[in-house]
């Protein structure tokens, strides 16, 4: 009788010992997630990007090109994730009296196309236009 509790109380202690492990790599695994996920899935990244592409092409009209400056000046808001900031180089004339602002991540650009002017818009040319996990963060307007 003696020893079957004894028994009893090795394997209760065994149990408990693995219920014990279990959970701290559960806890672990959890913890580790959180931390290593800083990168965006695929979906995110098309999302993003999606954002913006819309307005992507030859001959797009002043008033979308106004839209997207929107769009741009709205993200840059809303986020405080530099990564995910997006620049415009504006390299068609502006208007008389409109300055385009200089620097990364500019959450003011102005609504400096004509209405009734088409331009060129595509993400500038060089490795910085894209960042390493392929969001977009530089868009030219010609």
């Amino acid at each position: 009788m003696e020893n079957a509790s004894k028994a009893l109380i090795i394997a209760g202690a065994i149990l408990l010992s693995i219920l014990l492990i279990s959970l701290g790599i559960m806890i672990y695994n959890q913890a580790s997630g959180v931390v290593n996920n800083n990168s965006m899935t695929e979906v995110e990244v098309s999302t993003f990007n999606q954002k913006f592409e819309q307005y992507f092409g030859e001959h797009v009209r002043g008033a979308n090109v106004n839209a997207l400056i929107s769009a741009v000046n709205n993200n840059n808001m809303s986020t405080d994730d530099e990564s995910k900031k997006v620049t415009i180089t504006f390299s068609a004339t502006l208007p008389t009296g409109v300055t385009w602002p200089n620097g990364a991540g500019a959450t003011n650009y102005p609504k400096a196309a004509s209405t009734g002017k088409t331009y060129n818009v595509h993400v500038s040319d060089g490795n910085d236009a894209m960042t390493s996990g392929g969001l977009i963060s530089k868009i030219t307007i010609e």
